[in-house]
């Protein structure tokens, strides 16, 4: 059994079942089929907007072609020093636009203070060719610990981006975990709080590559469609791409499962709680859980044939482990993750 990665899960049965279906017969090529068109009808309605949308193989294409699509001569992005597209994705961002900067921060609970962000954008000049300037903010939700930003703290960082004529990009590899979370609507923790473009991921919610930009601008598709062109992201057969966000968005069937792993990580989180062998980073927030293991708890995991993962963090704001010798590690729910499974952690860690 597993609590390595959401990753690791399979698809979700009825996108099986939806991509049989666009499977049946032939269809338009590069978007131009009845899918895509369903699928970006059904991304707009969910966000209560009108939106451009392209689909992408991966979650890094997603963050880095967003970036770009923005991208400045002299351009710098300001993410978490624990962003995924500053530690997770091998100089993906500088190669789909280079000379990007990358300029990371520090934050408590892996957040972006909105007083620190203002601070490091009145570090940049305008007109100062020596230091560049910011062209994006961006935030991820859920964030690389497993904790979420709530609508009234996305707009505080938005109104700030504004101040230096940012973009604000959001990275939702998880982010209907954090709309299972936070009870917000899609619409409320994205554009009406500012958000500009964001990385929409449901691969970890029950896709099988089912990866997204979407853009609340929709008169940014054009250009935006020149660099998906020239970054190799552009699907000949996107009616598969295309149909899992048909087959997750309806009937709410992406919120069901995100509901599910996010419960699954409480469990997890009560047992690890309760455990003389682990002990709790933060309440989870999502569907991962971040706990300092002591050394025999960590053997007796890996006895029980239990994957999960050690972890390492650059932020300075995590508290310190109850020891020395404590690994950090990450156990993470997905929306297959069963009763049982949490029972053999919890004899395991028992």
């Amino acid at each position: 059994m597993s609590f390595g990665s959401d990753n690791w899960a399979g698809a979700a049965d009825w996108v099986m079942a939806v991509l049989a279906e666009a499977n049946d017969g032939q269809a338009p090529a590069y978007g131009g089929d009845a899918w895509t068109a369903r699928a970006e009808a059904a991304i707009g309605q969910w966000f209560e907007h009108d939106v451009a949308v392209m689909f992408v193989a991966t979650g890094t294409a997603a963050n880095s072609l967003s970036l770009a699509i923005y991208s400045k001569p002299g351009g710098a992005v300001i993410s978490h020093v624990d962003a995924h597209l500053a530690r997770d994705e091998a100089g993906a961002p500088q190669l789909f636009a280079p000379g990007t900067q990358l300029d990371t921060m520090d934050g408590a609970h892996g957040r972006i203070a909105p007083a620190d962000l203002a601070a490091r954008l009145a570090c940049y000049k305008p007109g100062d060719v020596h230091f560049g300037r910011p062209t994006v903010v961006s935030i991820t939700n859920v964030n690389e610990i497993g904790q979420c930003y709530g609508p009234a703290e996305v707009a505080e960082i938005a109104a700030v981006a504004r101040t230096s004529d940012c973009a604000l990009h959001m990275d939702g590899a998880r982010f209907a975990n954090a709309l299972a979370f936070t009870g917000a609507s899609p619409a409320d923790l994205t554009w009406r709080a500012g958000v500009d473009i964001m990385s929409l991921g449901f691969t970890k919610t029950g896709g099988w590559a089912a990866e997204a930009i979407v853009m609340f601008d929709p008169s940014m598709r054009e250009d935006a469609g020149y660099r998906q062109m020239q970054a190799a992201q552009l699907f000949s057969k996107n009616r598969f791409a295309s149909a899992q966000f048909v087959a997750l968005l309806q009937d709410g069937h992406v919120m069901e499962l995100a509901g599910h792993a996010n419960r699954m990580a409480e469990q997890i989180a009560l047992v690890i709680d309760t455990s003389d062998r682990a002990v709790l980073v933060l309440p989870p927030q999502s569907n991962e859980v971040f706990a300092y293991v002591s050394p025999e708890g960590a053997a007796r995991i890996k006895a029980a044939g239990i994957a999960y993962a050690p972890y390492r963090f650059r932020s300075a704001f995590l508290p310190a482990p109850p020891q020395e010798d404590w690994t950090l590690c990450r156990f993470v729910a997905n929306f297959r993750t069963r009763d049982e499974e949490i029972a053999s952690l919890a004899a395991a860690l028992g």
